[in-house]
């Protein structure tokens, strides 16, 4: 059974940082791209940043230069290194799996909270 299993949410001042981190099971974690995504209370949920396999990355426009998406397939564990955190940053962030047409695969989320 996959699993994925979000950590590194909480409260931070603007300008502040988090480390976000996601530990996969039950999958072959290397041969995935990963991602994160997030969810602000009333809007939908959007991408924020992805990784392939081969380590390519992207970001949407609004995380460009603040935050740092990586890998390591030997731990099976996708991060998110954020900085600069403003409060529009605050939302529930979720770690997702691309399985291609097999589908996708949720974590159940961690909290970001920027307050000022």
């Amino acid at each position: 059974q996959v699993q994925l299993v979000e950590s590194g949410g909480g409260l931070v001042q603007p300008g502040g940082s988090l480390r976000l981190s996601c530990v996969a099971s039950g999958m072959i974690f290397s041969i995935y791209t990963m991602g994160w995504y997030r969810q602000a209370p009333g809007k939908e949920r959007e991408l924020v940043a992805r990784i392939t396999i081969g380590s390519r990355t992207d970001y949407v426009d609004s995380v460009k230069g603040r935050f740092t998406i990586s890998r390591d397939n030997a731990k099976n564990t996708l991060y998110l290194q954020m900085d600069s955190l403003k409060p529009e940053d605050t939302a529930v962030y979720y770690c997702n799996a691309d399985f291609g047409l097999a589908g996708f695969q949720w974590g159940q989320g961690t909290q970001v909270t920027v307050y000022s």
